[in-house]
Protein backbone atom coordinates (compact mmCIF):
# COMPACT_ATOMS: atom_id res chain seq x y z
CA UNK A 1 0.00 0.00 0.00
CA UNK A 2 2.16 2.65 -1.42
CA UNK A 3 -0.15 5.91 0.78
CA UNK A 4 0.55 4.38 4.04
CA UNK A 5 4.18 4.40 3.23
CA UNK A 6 4.63 7.99 1.54
CA UNK A 7 2.91 8.91 4.86
CA UNK A 8 4.43 7.29 7.23
CA UNK A 9 8.20 7.58 5.99
CA UNK A 10 8.88 10.96 6.74
CA UNK A 11 12.26 12.43 5.94
CA UNK A 12 13.31 11.07 9.49
CA UNK A 13 12.04 8.08 9.17
CA UNK A 14 14.07 7.22 5.92
CA UNK A 15 17.13 8.67 7.27
CA UNK A 16 17.25 5.60 10.38
CA UNK A 17 16.14 3.39 7.17
CA UNK A 18 19.46 3.76 5.56
CA UNK A 19 21.48 3.79 8.08
CA UNK A 20 19.78 0.08 9.26
CA UNK A 21 19.68 -1.60 6.12
CA UNK A 22 15.86 -1.63 5.32
CA UNK A 23 15.71 1.64 3.19
CA UNK A 24 16.09 -0.68 0.14
CA UNK A 25 13.14 -3.12 0.66
CA UNK A 26 10.39 0.14 1.03
CA UNK A 27 11.44 1.78 -2.12
CA UNK A 28 9.18 0.11 -4.16
CA UNK A 29 6.48 1.24 -2.02
CA UNK A 30 7.12 4.93 -1.69
CA UNK A 31 7.38 4.91 -5.15
CA UNK A 32 3.91 4.30 -6.06
CA UNK A 33 0.29 6.39 -6.60
CA UNK A 34 -0.27 8.97 -4.34
CA UNK A 35 -3.46 8.16 -4.49
CA UNK A 36 -5.11 7.28 -1.73
CA UNK A 37 -5.11 3.53 -0.72
CA UNK A 38 -8.48 1.52 -1.43
CA UNK A 39 -9.88 -0.53 1.02
CA UNK A 40 -10.37 -3.89 -0.97
CA UNK A 41 -12.42 -7.34 -0.14
CA UNK A 42 -9.50 -8.82 1.99
CA UNK A 43 -9.49 -4.74 4.12
CA UNK A 44 -13.57 -4.95 3.83
CA UNK A 45 -13.54 -8.71 5.59
CA UNK A 46 -11.08 -8.17 8.32
CA UNK A 47 -12.79 -4.48 9.19
CA UNK A 48 -16.47 -6.17 9.42
CA UNK A 49 -15.76 -8.64 11.94
CA UNK A 50 -13.38 -6.96 14.47
CA UNK A 51 -15.60 -6.21 17.79
CA UNK A 52 -13.00 -3.44 18.70
CA UNK A 53 -9.82 -1.36 17.70
CA UNK A 54 -7.82 1.12 18.47
CA UNK A 55 -8.58 4.90 17.61
CA UNK A 56 -5.82 7.72 17.68
CA UNK A 57 -5.83 11.28 17.59
CA UNK A 58 -3.68 14.26 18.08
CA UNK A 59 -4.09 17.38 20.85
CA UNK A 60 -3.73 20.77 20.67
CA UNK A 61 -0.68 20.50 22.28
CA UNK A 62 0.63 18.04 19.99
CA UNK A 63 0.46 15.11 22.45
CA UNK A 64 -0.82 11.59 20.86
CA UNK A 65 -3.71 10.15 22.34
CA UNK A 66 -5.15 6.15 22.09
CA UNK A 67 -8.55 5.52 22.80
CA UNK A 68 -10.29 1.76 22.84
CA UNK A 69 -13.46 1.16 20.58
CA UNK A 70 -15.66 -1.84 20.84
CA UNK A 71 -18.75 -3.06 19.91
CA UNK A 72 -20.35 -5.65 18.47
CA UNK A 73 -18.51 -7.44 15.13
CA UNK A 74 -19.23 -5.54 12.43
CA UNK A 75 -19.67 -1.92 13.96
CA UNK A 76 -17.33 -0.71 11.74
CA UNK A 77 -18.59 -0.40 9.07
CA UNK A 78 -17.03 -0.34 5.75
CA UNK A 79 -19.12 1.91 3.76
CA UNK A 80 -16.79 2.13 0.29
CA UNK A 81 -13.58 1.68 -0.67
CA UNK A 82 -12.53 4.70 0.61
CA UNK A 83 -14.93 5.14 3.83
CA UNK A 84 -15.13 3.73 6.98
CA UNK A 85 -17.96 4.43 9.58
CA UNK A 86 -19.33 3.52 12.89
CA UNK A 87 -21.71 4.93 15.48
CA UNK A 88 -19.62 6.64 18.70
CA UNK A 89 -21.58 5.14 21.76
CA UNK A 90 -21.40 7.20 25.06
CA UNK A 91 -18.54 6.84 27.04
CA UNK A 92 -17.11 7.96 30.23
CA UNK A 93 -17.30 11.63 28.74
CA UNK A 94 -14.05 13.40 28.57
CA UNK A 95 -14.35 13.75 24.98
CA UNK A 96 -10.89 14.07 24.29
CA UNK A 97 -10.96 11.89 20.82
CA UNK A 98 -13.93 14.39 19.86
CA UNK A 99 -12.23 17.40 21.11
CA UNK A 100 -8.88 16.90 19.11
CA UNK A 101 -10.73 16.06 15.88
CA UNK A 102 -11.67 20.07 16.32
CA UNK A 103 -8.29 21.17 15.44
CA UNK A 104 -6.96 18.19 13.45
CA UNK A 105 -9.05 15.75 11.70
CA UNK A 106 -6.40 13.05 10.86
CA UNK A 107 -6.64 9.74 12.73
CA UNK A 108 -4.63 6.58 12.86
CA UNK A 109 -6.72 3.02 13.17
CA UNK A 110 -5.62 -0.11 14.54
CA UNK A 111 -7.23 -3.74 13.83
CA UNK A 112 -5.81 -6.47 15.67
CA UNK A 113 -6.95 -10.17 15.35
CA UNK A 114 -4.97 -12.11 17.82
CA UNK A 115 -6.04 -15.36 17.67
CA UNK A 116 -4.98 -14.97 13.84
CA UNK A 117 -2.21 -12.87 15.31
CA UNK A 118 -2.96 -10.52 12.11
CA UNK A 119 -3.16 -6.29 12.53
CA UNK A 120 -3.88 -3.76 9.80
CA UNK A 121 -2.85 -0.08 10.06
CA UNK A 122 -5.59 2.52 8.55
CA UNK A 123 -4.40 6.24 8.45
CA UNK A 124 -7.38 8.29 7.65
CA UNK A 125 -8.95 12.07 8.07
CA UNK A 126 -12.25 11.63 10.08
CA UNK A 127 -15.56 13.80 9.87
CA UNK A 128 -17.86 13.83 12.93
CA UNK A 129 -21.98 14.11 12.45
CA UNK A 130 -23.73 14.95 15.70
CA UNK A 131 -26.88 13.08 16.63
CA UNK A 132 -26.85 11.05 14.01
CA UNK A 133 -27.78 7.30 14.40
CA UNK A 134 -27.50 5.65 10.88
CA UNK A 135 -24.39 3.67 12.22
CA UNK A 136 -26.19 2.32 15.20
CA UNK A 137 -26.12 -1.63 15.98
CA UNK A 138 -29.85 -3.44 15.77
CA UNK A 139 -29.76 -4.92 19.54
CA UNK A 140 -26.99 -3.17 20.70
CA UNK A 141 -28.22 -1.18 23.72
CA UNK A 142 -25.21 1.14 23.72
CA UNK A 143 -26.39 4.89 23.70
CA UNK A 144 -24.99 6.77 20.09
CA UNK A 145 -24.07 10.50 20.47
CA UNK A 146 -22.55 10.57 17.06
CA UNK A 147 -21.28 9.23 13.52
CA UNK A 148 -18.04 8.94 13.11
CA UNK A 149 -16.70 8.55 9.23
CA UNK A 150 -12.90 8.24 8.33
CA UNK A 151 -11.78 9.07 4.81
CA UNK A 152 -9.10 6.28 4.17
CA UNK A 153 -5.57 7.63 3.00
CA UNK A 154 -3.32 4.93 4.02
CA UNK A 155 -3.56 1.36 4.91
CA UNK A 156 -1.02 -1.57 5.83
CA UNK A 157 -1.11 -4.99 7.19
CA UNK A 158 1.57 -5.41 9.67
CA UNK A 159 3.80 -8.44 10.25
CA UNK A 160 2.31 -11.17 12.95
CA UNK A 161 5.78 -11.27 14.98
CA UNK A 162 5.14 -10.62 18.31
CA UNK A 163 1.57 -10.40 18.52
CA UNK A 164 0.89 -12.54 21.48
CA UNK A 165 -1.78 -15.29 20.27
CA UNK A 166 -5.06 -14.75 22.53
CA UNK A 167 -8.59 -16.00 21.78
CA UNK A 168 -11.87 -14.42 22.87
CA UNK A 169 -13.34 -16.03 25.91
CA UNK A 170 -16.81 -17.51 24.07
CA UNK A 171 -14.24 -19.12 22.07
CA UNK A 172 -12.51 -20.78 24.48
CA UNK A 173 -15.83 -21.45 26.55
CA UNK A 174 -17.11 -23.29 23.48
CA UNK A 175 -13.75 -25.40 22.82
CA UNK A 176 -13.88 -26.44 26.42
CA UNK A 177 -17.55 -27.02 26.49
CA UNK A 178 -16.89 -29.40 23.75
CA UNK A 179 -13.59 -31.07 25.93
CA UNK A 180 -16.09 -31.54 29.06
CA UNK A 181 -18.46 -33.25 27.52
CA UNK A 182 -16.16 -35.48 25.60
CA UNK A 183 -14.76 -36.11 29.34
CA UNK A 184 -17.72 -36.93 30.83
CA UNK A 185 -18.20 -39.24 27.85
CA UNK A 186 -15.66 -41.11 28.28
CA UNK A 187 -15.74 -41.18 31.49
CA UNK A 188 -19.23 -43.13 31.50
CA UNK A 189 -17.48 -45.69 28.77
CA UNK A 190 -15.12 -46.11 30.89
CA UNK A 191 -17.29 -47.29 33.68
CA UNK A 192 -19.46 -49.43 31.76
CA UNK A 193 -16.32 -51.32 30.68
CA UNK A 194 -14.95 -51.24 33.92
CA UNK A 195 -18.42 -53.33 34.82
CA UNK A 196 -19.00 -55.64 32.52
CA UNK A 197 -15.04 -56.74 33.14
CA UNK A 198 -16.09 -57.44 36.89
CA UNK A 199 -19.17 -59.41 35.95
Amino acid sequence: MSRFAQLAFTPGVQAHQRAHGSDRAYRRMLAGSQEADRVGPDERAFVEQRDSFYLATVSETGWPYIQHRGGPPGFLHVIDERTLGFADFRGNRQYITRGNLDHDDRVSLFLMDYANQVRLKIFGRARVIEDDQSLAVAGYAARVERAMLIDVEGLSWNCPQHIPQLFPRDAVEHALGHLQNRVAELERENRRLREAVSR
